[in-house]
């Protein structure tokens, strides 16, 4: 059964270009909504209870970080940002991976298979 998923990025051809890498794991990811900064992430997160989300760090309004420290019930975390700083951080959220803009196809079936394994 897919897991429900849900892009979080303010840049709309990034979510786009995410769409089209995700579709290729149809098995693995159902799309079910995305939002472009954190403040609709976390209405979408709490209406539609994804099992898992792709999210961008710098986003306007609210950080992904920032986002996050709002949810209680929290889903499987994927960052995918342009910036490599962020790193030691997100793996101090507890996320499941790292992805760096722009994200290779390759790269992507590695976060798959880590989904598979939990």
């Amino acid at each position: 059964m897919p897991l429900k998923t849900l892009l979080i990025d303010d840049e709309p051809l990034a979510r786009a270009r995410l769409r089209r890498l995700l579709n290729q794991f149809e098995a693995t990811f159902d799309i079910i909504g995305e939002a472009g900064n954190g403040v609709e992430g976390l209405t979408l997160i709490t209406e539609l209870r994804p099992d898992v989300i792709f999210l961008d760090i710098e986003m306007p309004l609210m950080t992904g970080f920032e986002m996050l420290a709002h949810l209680t019930d929290m889903p499987m975390v994927i960052f995918a940002t342009a910036y490599d700083q962020y790193a030691m951080k997100a793996f101090e959220e507890n996320s499941i991976d790292y992805l760096l803009k722009p994200i290779e196809i390759e790269r992507l079936a590695k976060t798959v298979e880590k989904l598979k394994k939990l």
